[in-house]
């Protein structure tokens, strides 16, 4: 660990939590460094690294609106419309990344400023509009400006909507091109837009501060700043921490990844109590961390349990505005950590906690690198379907935007979903009035909305386990919500008391008893009753325990499904051996391949079907045979069989190799036909008859 990190470390929780939301939030480290010079020429610039990344995107495909950033903010009161779009002109003018345009200089992507670029306040009447429709109706059309591309090289690069609702009644939509903004500078234009209005509709002067510089002086500044040995330094960490880290996160998806990401997603919005939120905060005051570490080593512990996976990276956004003179800035500063943590060897959440507060500490020690240089530096493999070093975002806003009021006006943001999602999964947290917000935005084309409702719903459970048991290792820390619980309990519920000491030709030989007149069987018109089957079954089970069929004994059963074959059967039953089914449209080659892998001694067959057997095969034809059958003694045999025996063999499909046997004991067999009369609907329940061939 170098100095730097070294000194991070020894701070305290509160210490590294107020440097954590300089970092990450609306507060500036306002660190002393030497100034940013302004650019001398007032030409093309070169591109920042973040934008140079966004633009290359770009020109893969003009129409991707991947990027495009949207915000809503409800007006409540009587609103000055002139006055609003002249505060939003003079932002404009202020800013020189909101007029900028991006072109090729000699082969080189460049920014432009253009001098006097306009952007209109456009305004939708939807006066029209009931109070039950506003949500919705206000949701398609932020999402609408939001799915319109926009021309870098034409400009202006952000769009602005005025929602007129009632008189007094308005929502703002303003889309920006990530190219030259982020979320600070969200909050940058809307107080700069808040105090300009307040001047123009009051009739006062418009009062701020001027700016130091402009985002193409940083964007320069940057290009010169990031080589020899600052650029080495910064460098020589990410490349060392995340050397042979894991190409994917394997969490499991409800559909195949497609070829090409179309970022098209959703978000799914849930809510943290303030007493658990309250308790992660002890946790991490315990650990000498804070509550992004905590959140953090929860997200990766969810991760780890759904992927399977130890080795885990999650990226998060920073600001990066770590020079005084970037504060009022708008342009696009913000910068991505990808950070790696090993939770291999089952810790417990402490450990884990430990772990991710090592990463989070080195990775802020070295957030200067940005992420682009990162990702050409390491040459990972591209690929359009999933996101490079890693497909996870995670985020802790502890000062979130707050309505505020202007003269004779409310603002309050508003949440909107754009429709898009950047990486399969992003979870976001929030400090609210009543704990956390929580919102976990997700790729439709990898989730479906019922799987996010329960990830959520783990985390939350996760979570609650944490805060009561800190000490637990990451295995034995609780997911299932209760009705979760509930169905596992039932689903492993198995001592239903079937009795297991049942065999079937018995159970059949007592019904035989009490219906004997009964029909059982209904083939072609002809009818057999219970007795009947039961003295045709008794007959041919002595004649088989007659040529020495008893316990354990394979007998194989080749037959037309007729009502010879449910004689066959229940005799093989009768007489203490197990029957093996073999299919006669199977090949002569499967069939051989079942008689030899069972250990077939005899097989109960007809003449026409005795040439289907394979060499070796004790063919017994019970239709040339039946005189000799019907000559048995009608009584069932006594065979000793237990329910431990083997009741009959049956054969997977083969279909990823050689059909393999698996052997079924009388009891299971009993059980399973119990289970079927208890279970299965319908008035008549004493008569169930299984539905799938005898094969099965």
């Amino acid at each position: 660990m170098d100095q730097l990190a070294e000194r991070l470390a020894r701070l305290s929780p509160e210490q590294l939590a107020e440097l954590m939301r300089r970092t990450r939030g609306r507060q500036p480290a306002g660190a002393p460094h030497a100034p940013i010079p302004r650019r001398a020429a007032t030409g093309p610039v070169p591109l920042s690294f973040a934008q140079r990344r966004l633009w290359f995107v770009q020109q893969l495909d003009a129409a991707n609106v991947a990027y495009n950033m949207v915000a809503a903010t409800r007006l409540d009161g009587a609103l000055d419309a002139d006055a609003l779009g002249r505060a939003l002109d003079a932002v404009v003018q202020r800013h020189e990344a909101l007029r900028t345009v991006f072109v090729s200089a000699d082969g080189e992507p460049a920014q432009r400023v253009v001098q006097g670029m306009r952007v209109p306040l456009d305004v939708d009447d939807l006066g029209g509009i009931g109070p039950a429709d506003e949500e919705a109706e206000v949701g398609r059309r932020a999402r609408a400006e939001q799915a319109r591309p926009f021309d870098l090289e034409a400009g202006p690069l952000l769009r602005a909507r005025l929602l007129r609702i009632a008189p007094e009644r308005h929502v703002l939509l303003m889309v920006m091109h990530h190219v030259i903004s982020d979320g600070w500078s969200r909050g940058v234009i809307v107080r700069e837009i808040s105090s300009l209005y307040t001047a123009f509709s009051t009739g006062g002067e418009a009062e701020l501060s001027p700016l130091p510089i402009q985002y193409p002086d940083y964007a320069a500044w940057q290009r010169e700043r990031l080589q020899g040995a600052v650029l080495a330094e910064q460098l020589a960490y990410w490349t060392g921490r995340l050397a042979n880290a894991p190409a994917a996160l394997q969490i499991p998806t409800d559909h195949p990844r497609p070829a090409a990401q179309s970022h098209a997603g959703r978000t799914h919005r849930f809510r943290l109590s303030r007493e658990l939120a309250g308790a992660l905060r002890e946790i991490a005051r315990e650990e000498g961390a804070t509550l992004f570490m905590v959140l953090l080593a929860a997200f990766k512990a969810l991760l780890a349990r759904y992927s399977g996976q130890a080795d885990l990276v999650v990226g998060t956004p920073v600001a990066n505005r770590g020079r005084a003179e970037t504060e009022g800035l708008v342009g696009f500063f913000a910068n991505t950590l990808a950070l790696r943590t090993d939770l291999s060897g089952d810790p417990t959440f402490r450990e884990a906690l430990a772990r991710v507060r090592d990463t989070a500490v080195g990775a802020y020690a070295h957030e200067e690198l940005p992420f682009e240089r990162l990702v050409e530096e390491l040459r990972t493999e591209r690929s359009l379907g999933r996101g490079q070093l890693f497909q996870v975002m995670f985020l802790l806003d502890e000062a979130p935007p707050r309505a505020f009021d202007l003269p004779g006006l409310r603002l309050a943001p508003l949440e909107v979903d754009a429709g898009t999602s950047m990486f399969d999964l992003t979870l976001g947290l929030e400090r609210a009035e009543d704990g956390l917000a929580g919102r976990l935005e997700y790729a439709t084309d990898l989730f479906d909305a019922p799987t996010i409702e329960r990830m959520a719903e783990h985390f939350g459970v996760l979570l609650r386990g944490i805060a009561a048991a800190p000490d637990t290792r990451l295995s034995r820390l609780p997911m299932q919500t209760p009705a979760e619980r509930d169905l596992l309990a039932a689903w492993n519920a198995t001592d239903a008391g079937y009795p297991a000491d049942h065999l079937v030709h018995r159970l059949f030989a007592e019904q035989a008893a009490r219906t004997p007149d009964t029909a059982a069987l209904v083939f072609h018109g002809e009818t057999t009753s219970y007795a009947e089957l039961d003295v045709r079954a008794n007959r041919l089970a002595n004649h088989l325990r007659g040529v020495g069929v008893a316990p354990e004994h394979r007998v194989g059963v080749c037959l037309e499904r007729t009502p010879e074959m449910i004689v066959a059967l229940l005799a093989v039953l009768k007489a203490g051996g197990a029957y093996v089914p073999l299919d006669p449209a199977y090949p002569r080659e499967r069939l051989g391949h079942m008689v030899r892998d069972a250990g077939v001694r005899v097989v109960l067959a007809t003449a026409d079907l005795a040439d289907r057997l394979p060499e070796g095969a004790e063919a017994l034809c019970i239709d040339t045979l039946r005189a000799r059958i019907s000559a048995e003694s009608s009584a069932a045999p006594e065979s000793g069989v237990t329910g431990e025996n083997l009741s009959h063999v049956i054969f997977t499909s083969g279909s990823t190799g050689r059909p393999k046997g698996v052997m079924i004991r009388h009891a299971s067999t009993a059980i399973l036909l119990h289970w079927m009369r208890d279970n299965v609907s319908g008035e008549e329940r004493s008569s169930v008859l299984g539905s799938t061939s005898i094969s099965f």
